[in-house]
């Protein structure tokens, strides 16, 4: 079956699994290891998951694919994660949850602005005392801070 296939099937069962914990499938990728494979799946929430909650959720979706016929007899480790520090804001919930945090941002213009994210609508984020609309942004990532 083609691995496409495999993953929409994957995405399609364990979806409403994520959602009953209040969260959201964030990725699902999956990479051949030698005679096995790799199943990553990146849960997001509206705020930062706890490791307990990460493994509750974990717990969770491999019980239902152990059973996918989907995955044939290959074996397969299965991580499940939250998204990194260096992963890009993508969606309005995203610069939501990070509220009060330091942004690099890489406008679609080619300028650059760093800064702390005031607020966050569908379609804006306050940024110090500018508003940037999302559609503006070639790029925003989390800058890592040590108090």
């Amino acid at each position: 079956m083609p691995m496409e296939k495999v993953k929409a099937e994957i995405m399609a069962v364990i979806e409403p699994i994520i959602r009953a914990t209040g969260n959201y499938l964030e990725d699902l990728t999956i990479q051949s290891a030698g005679k096995r494979r790799m199943i990553t799946i990146i849960v997001d929430g509206d705020s930062h998951l706890n490791l307990d909650q990460v493994t509750v959720i974990t717990k969770e979706i491999s019980e239902v694919i152990e059973n996918l016929q989907t995955l044939g007899d290959i074996p397969f480790t299965l991580e499940v994660t939250s998204p990194g520090i260096d992963r890009p804001l993508t969606l309005p919930r995203h610069w939501r949850k990070n509220l009060g945090h330091l942004v690099s941002i890489s406008l679609l213009d080619g300028s650059e602005v760093k800064g702390r994210i005031g607020e966050a609508t569908e379609v804006d984020a306050i940024i110090d005392e500018s508003k940037i609309s999302y559609s503006d942004i070639k790029k925003a990532v989390l800058e890592v801070e040590f108090k």
